[in-house]
């Protein structure tokens, strides 16, 4: 590369490299900061210029909501209805707005509508379900999973929370299920895979849980709870000695030192 061109490219990388961050990432440092009111000013002086900046106007939804000013919240969502027509956006945003101001039923009644103003978008329904099941919610959570799985939610964690979701109402075949879809959709999902080391669990079935458990480890070898997990499994398998050396192992991993006595105490035939 010539010398000339050389110091233009160094001269083009330092000013990428110290370029100013953008009014999204300036209103985030700034709540991150605590400091909201010069985030909304940040936003609202930005918008004033470029009324079409899509993401910049959801930021400052959010940043009003945090602000107490679920009112002017609303206003900027109904801006996004107009730039958005048909869109679930504007309506995830309004539950996220509800959500910040703890109206949850208010929130859940928003992504509803998200849901319904785009029939065949996954978006409403996966808002809903993921953030229902955040909640605790998962009578609520489960059928909203299922539409936004069955408009074509694939990734993993929207089956990780479906899985977790079906565990947590003793729908067991039905968390597995799940489970395993998420790790077909992505086989390196560490989460479906202690997914299914629960559900295994919970039936009493040792050998499906070690295998799964393995699983884990084999992608992420310092993980203490699965290797206490592994421990549980290779007791409940008659697998003594093995059974100890992996709480020797989970304890060296850091595992709870209480879960790992308790443990032991089962292996020494003590309730």
């Amino acid at each position: 590369m010539p010398r000339a061109n050389a110091a233009v490219v160094l001269a083009l990388a330092l000013v990428t490299g110290c370029a100013r961050p953008g009014p999204v990432d300036r209103a985030q440092q700034l709540v991150r900061l605590h400091r909201e009111e010069e985030a909304r000013k940040t936003l609202a002086a930005h918008l004033a210029a470029h009324p079409d900046d899509v993401p910049a106007r959801r930021m400052l939804v959010r940043v009003l909501a945090w602000t107490g000013d679920l009112e002017g919240a609303k206003r900027e969502v109904k801006t996004l209805e107009a730039q958005l027509p048909g869109d679930p956006v504007p309506w995830i945003e309004l539950g996220h707005a509800f959500e910040i101001s703890h109206r949850f039923d208010e929130a859940l009644a928003a992504y509803d509508t998200a849901a319904s103003v785009a029939p065949s978008s996954p978006a409403g329904p996966r808002e809903g379900g993921m953030r229902a099941a955040r909640w605790g919610e998962a009578e609520d959570a489960a059928p909203r999973l299922d539409e936004a799985v069955r408009r074509g939610a694939r990734d993993a964690e929207v089956f990780h929370v479906l899985g977790l979701v079906r565990l947590n109402l003793r729908d067991y075949d039905g968390a597995e299920r799940a489970y395993r879809e998420g790790l077909v959709h992505d086989p390196k999902s560490t989460e479906n895979l202690l997914g299914l080391a629960t559900v295994a669990v919970v039936r009493g079935d040792p050998t499906a849980a070690l295998e799964a458990y393995d699983r884990v480890l084999a992608r992420k070898p310092d993980f203490a709870a699965a290797e206490l997990g592994r421990a549980w499994a290779l007791a409940k398998l008659g697998r003594k000695d093995d059974a100890t050396r992996a709480l020797d192992h989970a304890e060296e991993l850091g595992a709870p030192r209480v879960n790992v006595e308790k443990q032991r105490a089962h292996l020494r035939g003590h309730p």
